[in-house]
């Protein structure tokens, strides 16, 4: 399960997660990015665990602009490894 809060000030925008990611959420979080105009950080401190093959999609969003704070460092460890899907939405 994967909580989702957001809020805004000005044009940036602090989508706070906490719980899992999985790939399902990752392509679900990918078209509400899609939506979203401004600067667009991830609050990830909550966040429990992250599966494997939802990484790509934060190894894309990072290469993208998107901040990610409070990053674990297993997560930081993966996306630097890992190559950001090319042909995934």
């Amino acid at each position: 399960m994967l909580k989702i809060e957001r809020s805004a000030k000005g044009d940036l925008v602090v989508f706070a997660l906490s719980g899992r990611i999985d790939v399902e959420h990752a392509v679900d979080l990918q078209a509400t990015f899609d939506e979203q105009k401004g600067r667009i950080v991830l609050d990830l401190a909550e966040v429990k665990r992250v599966d494997r093959a939802a990484v790509p999609f934060l190894a894309r969003w990072h290469a993208a602009g998107i901040t990610l704070e409070n990053c674990p460092i297993y997560v930081r460890e993966w996306i630097a490894k890992t190559r950001a899907p090319k042909d995934r939405p």
